[in-house]
């Protein structure tokens, strides 16, 4: 078993900065300027956001060094709250965590490869029979085939999937460096391609709240604008507190999965050791990555747009001031990225030149969404596995292959995945996802102070920063953010909890099973 033990602390870093970085960081940022119209509380938004995902990661660094053993946090739940609970999290994380994050990011993989290739929503193939109807969409094709290929690569081996990830991993962080780069530089002063530096326009707005009162489409240099007329409630108090949470449902979806490198103990090199600073070292690097992305979006784009006479003004005689006018707030389809990308390479110039900052923009959503899935891929399937070793989960997903991976597990995930694809329903499935997943990191960091009173004289190799303050902090936070969500987004809170409430009659038919064989 000792050769399966592949990775070490650069790969096991970049499986868990890799499985972070997708979609979410080009597209998210957007909804949240609509909840909160504020640059500052954006800002504070996605810091919030990278602290507590840093206080989550450090105290599951003790966790797993405590459980270097495959599978995890559903091994740090089992031991923590019993076997029952710890059925319910790998319930979760197969129904719709880890299945429904894939099968999302590749539906955006496919949205953004078609910008290349093939409409994205052409129908394939269509059947109708007896009510029922169903359509084959060519994004649903594509995102199924990279789904399938990635799976396929993975069980080849643990090398096969460290060197996909670490090309796309790297390749996703130099290029979005780019773009930190390009907005810093307009923030400092620098003249890039007739870019305005908006950001003290920016952070000196309050908080307030998107209504729409109407939209004006007008034609400009050939090209049609449409210039969005809003209105914008100003927040206070609860209000304000509310919105604040629901906005980090974003912020928090973009910087998930983060602990899918504890799933995959067993092939890594001195896990006690190794997870907790990959843990860390991955975490930092994207709350870093992210802020700084989130400080080049507000350098490059109006927060809420400008006038179609401002934008104008500020437009050359070939230029295309679409972007300007949306602003960060209502970018096209909300993808900011591409706006941000856009602006950089002088579309307010030359409105070619918004055509090669979307090709780029794509190209590294295209890198980011593909390098984010092989990380989801290569660890949700130990966590299977780690459950089948267990009875609870069914018994072929404990095999491994010749190259000692668990392919039937990988495989099973493949194909539920692939068929959230098909069902249409990835997209609702993310905000209930994200909010299970907030519940569990709640439920595991407070295992820590559980464990510390249960257990003092058990071996912790490595111990958690400034304990029992940093857990308590991250619960207390953590849980404003849970309270919120629940309060602003009801039926979405309750909607996954009542997915996760579904593992617990499933669990009875596993263990009846296992009673009886």
């Amino acid at each position: 078993m000792s050769a399966t033990k592949k990775l070490g602390l650069f790969d096991s870093t970049l499986l868990v900065s890799g499985s972070m970085i997708g979609s979410g960081i080009f597209l998210v940022t957007s909804d949240m300027t609509r909840q909160l119209g504020s640059g500052p509380l954006v800002l504070l938004a996605w810091l919030l956001t990278g602290v507590i995902t840093l206080m989550a990661a450090l105290s599951f660094g003790e966790l797993a060094a405590m459980m270097p053993n495959a599978g995890g946090q559903y091994n740090f739940v089992t031991r923590i709250y019993g076997k029952r609970m710890g059925f319910v999290y790998g319930w979760a994380v197969f129904s719709v965590i880890q299945t429904g994050v894939i099968a999302a990011v590749a539906m955006a993989f496919a949205k953004h490869l078609g910008i290349f290739t093939w409409n994205h929503e052409k129908v394939v193939f269509s059947f109708a029979c007896c009510g029922f109807s169903f359509k084959l969409l060519a994004g649903q094709l594509i995102a199924i085939g990279s789904i399938f290929l990635l799976t396929m690569i993975n069980s080849l081996g643990i090398q096969e999937g460290k060197w996909v990830q670490r090309i796309f991993t790297l390749a996703k962080l130099i290029a979005l460096g780019a773009l930190i780069i390009g907005g810093l530089y307009v923030l400092f002063g620098g003249n890039l391609n007739g870019v305005k530096n908006y950001f003290w326009e920016n952070m000196s707005s309050g908080a307030s709240h998107f209504v729409l009162l109407d939209s004006n489409a007008k034609n400009v240099n050939g090209a049609q604008i449409t210039e969005v007329i809003p209105q914008w409630q100003s927040l206070a108090g609860i209000g304000l507190l509310l919105a604040f949470a629901s906005a980090m449902v974003g912020s928090l979806f973009s910087s998930d999965a983060w602990q899918g490198i504890t799933f995959m103990s067993g092939e890594v090199e001195n896990p006690s050791k190794t997870i907790p600073k990959a843990l860390l070292y991955g975490t930092f690097i994207v709350t870093v990555v992210y802020c700084l992305a989130n400080v080049a979006y507000m350098a490059v784009l109006p927060l809420k747009g400008l006038s179609l006479t401002d934008a104008m003004a500020v437009v050359g005689p070939n230029g295309l001031g679409e972007n300007l006018v949306l602003g960060i707030s209502h970018a096209d389809q909300d993808r900011v990225g591409v706006a941000a990308s856009s602006v950089l390479m002088g579309s307010s110039q030359d409105a070619y030149a918004g055509i090669v900052g979307l090709a780029f923009m794509a190209i590294l959503i295209i890198v980011s969404t593909f390098g984010c899935n092989n990380g989801l891929i290569l660890a949700g399937s130990r966590l299977y596995k780690a459950m089948a070793d267990h009875g609870l989960f069914f018994k072929s997903a404990s095999k491994l292959n010749r190259k000692n991976v668990p392919a039937n597990a990988l495989w099973m995930q493949a194909f539920w995945a692939s068929a959230l694809c098909l069902s249409g329903t990835y997209g609702d499935l993310l905000s209930y996802c994200t909010f299970a997943s907030l519940l569990f990191y709640i439920i595991t960091v407070a295992g820590v102070l559980i464990l510390r009173k249960r257990e003092p004289d058990a071996e912790r190799p490595y111990k958690v920063w400034g304990y029992p303050f940093l857990p308590i902090a991250y619960l207390v936070i953590a849980g404003f953010v849970a309270f919120g969500i629940i309060v602003s987004q009801f039926s979405i809170a309750m909607t996954g909890i009542g997915i996760v409430a579904l593992g617990w009659p499933i669990y009875l038919l596993f263990n009846q099973k296992n009673k009886t064989t």
